[in-house]
């Protein structure tokens, strides 16, 4: 693909280049962009009503690459190209990546106001998983990845579709080049962005889901790596999904343990609107973070935070159990069910499969979609929201 350099230390923070290179941490003043001159790519992109998540790609992507004797090296922003490296690379045999989802957003009343939604909470969760996964580099300066995020959204700012639920998908993502088919912590790494525009989850309104909690199968469990984002995560999950699907089910409801504790629901946290048999309390509940089987939602970590700010019910992280809702939905006190995740937000649960039989939840929910109201109020500019939440551009 023909392209031309455009500028070179395209970030900010230039005072501080040489603490950074010193440092050898990833810097926004070292940034150079490569912007393409070939237009195909945007001018054959299909209108925002056809667009399907993950399909279609943006012109640029961004590319630091870390090894073992300079540490992190420049950033790149450089037209989007396929990746080579050795087909020894560790990432390739050893599960060694970790990815994140992030999404950029024009505001509303502005559409050169552009917005990114908690991008800080996305950055430790990296982090998080790289030391997880025992990778280097794993203490990266977080604000400034950030700033050289923001950068590659200016640059493709017109892949951003305009009006409530478009954006544009982010994917950072961190896998080992390695080329060594030994086991042991990677000496190469290579952290990059793609980005991709995307329509809503629910073009013609919610579409509530139907699960299945009768599966053999485990998602997680403590002391392994639910609580990272790592693709080894999610391809042992694509049979289950499949089975669930051909017996008429949505997704599955994942549990764990001899009491059927339930952890998430396919892809997201899991909400549980109800109330306490015990205190008579209206509780919404979802499985903590203690055990370390479940992921740090992003979107889990906006609903306790807002939900407590309401002080209208108890909100509570304890891990509720198949029976618990089984009988709490007999005794008419489950109110609402929901998963929450960046793509879709909130999804309102409506039925879920449990020992064969269908425990019907009433959906949608007032309190999902005030939720899903209050937070995409935030992520488009409608809403001020919590200082920090909504970072413009």
């Amino acid at each position: 693909m023909a392209a031309s350099l455009l500028r070179v230390g395209a970030g900010v923070g230039r005072n501080n280049l040489a603490l950074h290179q010193h440092r050898r941490c990833i810097s926004s003043s070292a940034l150079t962009v490569e912007r393409t001159v070939d237009t195909s790519r945007f001018e054959t992109r299909p209108p925002k009503e056809e667009l399907k998540f993950g399909t279609t790609m943006s012109d640029h992507m961004l590319m630091i690459e870390w090894n073992a004797e300079t540490k992190w090296g420049a950033p790149r922003i450089v037209p989007h190209q396929n990746l080579s490296i050795s087909p020894a690379a560790s990432c390739l045999h050893y599960g060694l990546q970790c990815f994140e989802g992030m999404k950029a957003y024009k505001s509303l009343d502005d559409e050169k106001s552009l917005r990114l939604f908690r991008p800080d909470c996305n950055m430790e969760r990296l982090s998080d998983s790289m030391n997880r996964l025992n990778m280097p580099g794993m203490d990266f300066d977080r604000g400034e990845l950030v700033e050289c995020i923001k950068e590659l959204v200016r640059i493709d700012k017109d892949w951003i579709p305009s009006g409530e639920g478009y954006s544009l998908y982010l994917r950072p993502t961190v896998i080992a080049t390695h080329e060594f088919l030994g086991l042991s912590p990677p000496n190469k790494l290579l952290l990059y962005v793609i980005t991709s525009p995307v329509g809503p989850y629910y073009p013609t309104g919610f579409k509530p889901i139907r699960l299945t909690a009768d599966s053999p199968f485990v998602r997680a469990w403590p002391g392994g790596t639910g609580n990272s984002k790592v693709g080894g995560n999610y391809a042992p999950t694509m049979k289950p999904q499949a089975i669930a699907s051909k017996s008429g089910y949505s997704q599955v409801l994942w549990l764990f343990g001899p009491d059927d504790s339930i952890t998430e629901v396919g892809a997201m946290n899991v909400f549980f609107l109800l109330e306490n048999a015990d205190t008579g309390r209206t509780e919404l509940v979802t499985p903590p973070l203690t055990r370390g089987d479940i992921l740090p939602g992003v979107t889990r970590r906006s609903i306790l935070e807002l939900a407590s700010s309401w002080g209208e019910f108890d909100v509570v992280e304890r891990f509720p159990t198949m029976p618990e809702i089984r009988d709490a939905a007999k005794e008419n006190r489950l109110f609402e069910a929901f998963g929450a995740g960046t793509a879709a937000v909130v999804t309102p649960i409506s039925a879920i499969q449990y020992k064969g039989e269908d425990i019907e939840i009433p959906a949608t929910g007032k309190v999902t979609q005030r939720l899903w109201d209050e937070i995409t109020g935030i992520q488009y500019g409608k809403i001020e929201g919590p200082e920090g939440w909504s970072i413009k551009l």
